[in-house]
């Protein structure tokens, strides 16, 4: 096989690893540049496919758990969805107490409850320190509440 049509194909490869992001076929791309390099050097169809297998697989089991490893490393936890809420203000719009209520947080209307028992009338401050399902579990706002994060969610 030509080395052109191994070039394209890693291209493609590469491409499509722009969508999943999981530097497998990034991996597989490798090879195939690997095999384009070997057709380019003369060798025959059966080689071709011998360096592909094994340079993919070697990069895939050598390369790709480190590089996982180190962008994992590198790139800080960005909380997102629920996870975000906790830790934020809000403020009361229908009384909260241990039973319910609701809560403006970020712009949306939230059922709440008091994580101790307390009554919060409307317009007081409070701050979200867990969810659970869809209601948020407040407190008071001046108190120094350090639920945040992941953890806060169990």
């Amino acid at each position: 096989m030509d080395w052109y049509w191994w070039v394209g194909a890693a291209f493609l490869l590469v491409v499509v690893e722009m969508v999943s992001l999981d530097l497998v076929l990034i991996m597989f791309a490798g090879g195939a540049i690997a095999a384009g390099l070997a057709s380019l050097l003369g060798a025959n169809l059966i080689v071709q496919i011998i360096v592909f297998g094994v340079v993919s697989t070697m990069l895939l089991f050598a390369l790709r758990p480190w590089l996982l490893k180190y962008l994992r490393h590198r790139t800080p936890l960005t909380e997102t969805n629920v996870s975000a809420q906790v830790g934020r203000s809000a403020v009361v719009v229908a009384e909260v107490t241990e039973d319910g209520g609701r809560i403006k947080l970020v712009g949306e209307v939230w059922t709440a409850r008091s994580a101790a028992g307390q009554r919060f009338p409307v317009g007081t401050d409070v701050r979200v320190v867990r969810i659970d399902g869809a209601t948020a579990v407040v407190d008071a706002a001046t108190s120094h509440n350090t639920s945040t994060g992941p953890a806060a969610l169990a």
